[in-house]
């Protein structure tokens, strides 16, 4: 009976008035209400929740994988470090090899100087004109000695053996009189560019670069 006379309360409602409800469908009115908005707002909450936890994971993820890349260009960085120094002790080993422009003379002398110390003689000794390179200066000495071979490959290996360096390019080797051997050859010797030298190759590029008639 009483679940009977709660139903007749229930029946004939509308939106339209509920403010004349009677008390019993009206606070179940509000409990449904109640209940929907708190879970719509805990779903509302999880849902912002969720979204927060996932740019947290991806924020995560881009600071690991910067701190990789950072990690895999410091190991580089130490690389490059060791191959530059590595270049510039090799540069600094050519620089030694390489006369400047006012040691060349003492070169020459040098070069003369191993022909004479074997016993050669000197039928030519003429220097070339001096070829600039982007570099350095190259420049060719046309030689000619007279003497016995094995004076002759003395000759070629004091040549090698020089602190400077000099390279013997085109050779050849002919009977001369009296049993002597001829060598023909053409001495390379090289040098470093002198500052005036160095400016010049900047104007040269530079005017290279911006090309004819600017």
């Amino acid at each position: 009976m009483a679940s009977r006379d709660l139903l007749k309360h229930f029946q004939g409602l509308t939106l339209d008035n509920v403010g004349t409800w009677p008390p019993a469908p009206r606070f179940a009115l509000w409990l449904i209400i109640i209940i929907a908005f708190g879970v719509g707002g805990w779903f509302g909450l999880w849902s912002g929740q969720q979204e927060q936890l996932q740019q947290l994971q991806a924020d995560e993820q881009k600071l690991k994988d910067e701190y990789k890349s950072k990690m895999q260009q410091a190991i580089n960085l130490d690389e490059l470090r060791k191959q530059r120094e590595q270049v510039s002790q090799y540069v600094l080993t050519l620089e030694k090899q390489l006369p400047s422009k006012s040691e060349m003379d003492a070169l020459l002398s040098d070069i003369n100087q191993a022909g004479v110390g074997r016993g050669l003689d000197f039928e030519l000794f003429k220097p070339g004109q001096t070829n600039v390179k982007e570099y350095y200066a190259e420049l060719p000495i046309a030689i000619k000695l007279a003497g016995k071979y094995h004076d002759l490959g003395a000759f070629a290996s004091d040549i090698a053996n020089l602190p400077r360096i000099v390279t013997l390019n085109n050779l050849n080797l002919a009977a001369g009189k009296g049993g002597a051997l001829t060598l023909d050859a053409t001495a390379k010797t090289y040098r470093y560019l002198d500052a005036e030298e160095v400016a010049a190759q900047r104007k040269a590029k530079q005017q290279a670069t911006k090309g004819p008639g600017k």
